[in-house]
């Protein structure tokens, strides 16, 4: 699997949580899951970075916020995009496809073998 630096992951943290909410509602450790999932492994975020996020996220407007009882008597709290929020992603998604097809122009086909340039 593939590093990444923190700050390419800190531009695009917004887009990729906000992504995990466009089937509906979750829950932290499911949002956590589905970023795992959907990345091939790729995007494992530890609590500690998933729910500053989160609560930054649901201060802006973007996402609300609810409890739930389960039947054992713990409480989850479950998030969903807004209207606010799905206007947002979209917006974050065009700016991100429009910023991987710029990317994509500049380094296309390009492969690096220091080894051969001596």
């Amino acid at each position: 699997m593939a590093e990444y630096s923190r700050e390419l992951l800190k531009g695009a943290a917004d887009t990729l949580v906000l992504s995990t909410f466009a089937g509906g509602e979750m829950y932290g450790y499911q949002i956590v899951k589905e970023l795992e999932h959907r990345s091939e492994g790729f995007f494992a975020l530890k609590e500690g970075t998933l729910y500053p996020i989160l609560h930054r996220l649901e201060r802006q407007g973007l996402l609300s916020a609810r409890w739930e009882t389960m039947p054992n008597g713990s409480e989850r709290r479950y998030y969903a995009l807004t209207g606010r929020g799905r206007r947002a992603l979209t917006a974050k998604l065009e700016e991100w496809n429009s910023f991987s097809r710029a990317v994509g122009r500049v380094t296309g086909g390009l492969t690096l073998d220091w080894n051969e340039a001596g």
